[in-house]
Order: structure tokens, then sequence, then C-alpha cells
């Protein structure tokens, strides 16, 4: 008789051990594995008609992943990314499952060699400097809520970190002297160091000295309005909050759709545009793969090509303009290029 292996016998040390210790991943990123892996579960269990405590890892074969994943598109309508999402949370848990029984590695193998589904690859949203400007000068700092969000967007700008990397931040994380530093927590549980403006330190300070001491979370950097650390969802709702009260004096604000995460985009943009070593900035932000920086370089060629072709590029004169390839100047000019002998000898 077949051996069958009992799914609950590895969820926790999957969660407990494999993703908190050995992975060491943030408390959300195991929540988004949780709930990706609880919709497959679920879904599995229902499919056979029994609980999800009496499933074996057998019963997790790659047809019942494919019709999960076709569920979720059809029925839940989830994009691809979320599709994608799901399923590298599903194929993380096979790993640890080959990992702790080798017999299962052919079942392992199966799963993990199910393709992710191309999609279409969205540009970035990031904001430019008059833009951020306007969303600061939006602030009205004639209040202590003022001051923390006047200090809250230019920590994001001046750092590019992540929302849960300021929601965890924590007093005794910054240093706001004329050196003025912040220590970042961020993926995989690594530390960064990131340089604090002057401006950044100022308007920290002012906020930590104006806050008082009556808070629920005194050792949290960024509170609510009820003196409790603030949420991603409370900033989230602060920055949306300014870019709409900054779109009447700017409004090519109204153009974009902005959050936390557009402020980091835009530190990694200014950053590159000048003229840092992409390295620097992939420290500077945290990435693990320099890859992930590099679509900042991509995204901004991708730009320059688009204002290049919506610029007049037409003599406009007559009804047959020439593009500036076809004018007989260009190809004069091209013919009589030349390059220096010792280029040529190269």
């Amino acid at each position: 008789m077949k051996q069958s292996h009992q799914l609950a016998n590895y969820i926790s040390t999957f969660f407990n051990g494999y993703l908190a210790i050995q992975r060491g991943l943030s408390v959300n990123t195991i929540l988004s594995y949780r709930d990706s892996l609880k919709l497959f579960f679920s879904y599995v269990a229902d499919k056979l008609k029994i609980s999800v405590e009496q499933l074996d890892i057998e019963n997790l074969d790659e047809t019942n992943v494919l019709d999960f994943l076709l569920h979720i598109e059809k029925e839940r309508h989830v994009s691809v990314r979320t599709r994608n999402n799901r399923l590298a949370a599903i194929r993380t848990f096979f790993k640890f499952v080959g990992r702790e029984e080798p017999a299962l590695l052919q079942q392992v193998h199966q799963l993990r060699s199910i393709p992710q589904k191309k999609s279409q690859r969205t540009l970035v949203t990031y904001l430019e400097e008059d833009e951020l400007s306007a969303m600061i000068k939006a602030v009205d700092i004639a209040s202590v809520s003022g001051l923390r969000d006047k200090a809250l967007i230019l920590l994001l700008y001046n750092t590019g970190a992540r929302v849960q990397e300021v929601v965890d931040l924590n007093l005794d994380d910054l240093r706001l002297d004329a050196l003025g530093q912040v220590k970042l927590l961020g993926k995989g549980r690594k530390q960064r160091a990131c340089p604090l403006w002057p401006e950044s330190v100022d308007a920290i300070q002012t906020y930590i000295n104006q806050r008082g001491e009556q808070v629920k979370e005194p050792q949290a950097l960024i509170l609510n309005n009820k003196g409790e650390r603030i949420t991603r969802f409370g900033i989230r709702y602060l920055i949306k909050k300014y870019a709409a009260i900054g779109a009447e004096k700017c409004p090519s604000l109204k153009t974009k759709k902005i959050g936390p995460h557009s402020i980091r985009h835009s530190t990694a943009m200014h950053l590159l545009r000048a003229g840092n070593d992409i390295n620097m900035v992939k420290m500077w932000l945290g990435h693990s793969d320099l890859n992930t920086t590099h679509q900042y370089i991509e995204l901004d060629i991708k730009m320059k090509r688009k204002i290049l072709l919506e610029t007049s590029f037409l003599e406009g004169k007559g009804d047959d303009p020439k593009p500036l390839w076809k004018q007989d100047k260009v190809l004069k000019w091209l013919k009589e290029l030349t390059y220096p002998e010792k280029l040529c000898e190269a």
C-alpha cells in the first residue's frame, strides 16, 4: 500500500521554522503565503469533498494546482500578477516539502515546473521634483499631525524606504545630528543604514519634540492620531491625501496613481538621474537583485524615447513633410561621417 503524507504534518514547520527562521521573511510576506495556501488547500478540499485536515500531500497534485489557478483567474477574477504570486507560494511550500520528504521529490518537481504566466510589464509610477514639492507644500505644519506628515513624506523620499520599513521604525533607529542617518530593516531581515538630509533631520526632530509624551507606543517613530504606531494603510491614506491637495497647484499629479511606493520609485529615478552609480542605488534601496534596480534605467530610456517621438520631427512644409532621417542634410552628414584612426584599428 502506497504511503500517504498528511498535509498537517508539514504546515507548522513550514511557517514557523522554514519561512520565519530559515528564510527570515517579513511578517507581511509570511501572511501573504498563508493566504495563498489557505485558498489553495480550501479549494482542493472542497473539490474532493473532504476537510482540509484530511488532505494528504498526494492530493495536491499538478492537476489540482492547475485547476486552482484557472479557478482564481476565471471565478475570482484575479490579475496575472496575483495568480503568479499564488503559484509562487505553492512552489515554495513544495520546495520545503521536498527537503523534508525525499520520497515526494517527483511530485515536487512536477509542481515546481508549472510555469509563471507572462504578463505585460507595467511602467512604474514616479514623481518629478516639482510634484513632490507640491505634495510637501500641501502639508499644514501648524499642527502636530502636520509636522508628522511633513516628516513622513521627507523620510520616504530621502530614504526610498518601503512603507513597512517606515512603519517599523523606532526612535532608537535614528541618528539626528550633523551626520544624520536611519537604520532600516528590509526584506529578509536585512538591515541597512541610510543618510538623512538636514531638512529631514530638522523635520523629524521637530515632530518628535512636539508630539508630546502622552503616547501609547513611545518607542515608535511615526504615530497615528491615537498615539499608536501608524499602519501601512494610514501612510497610504496620507500620501493620497497630499497628492490630491498638491494637485490643485500641480495638475500633473491628477494624471498619476500615487501611493507610498511611488515615492520609492521617485527616489530611485532621481538618484540615477543625478549620476549615481547603479550599485549605490541598489544598496540605498535595499534591493537584493541588481536587475530590480536596472528597471529604473530602462524606464528612463523609455520615457526619453517617448518624449523624443512626441516632439516635432517633421519639416512642416506642404502636405508631404519629410522625416529628419530622409532630409538630405542628415544623409549628407552620415555619408561624410568618419572615425578616428585608432578607433578604426580597434
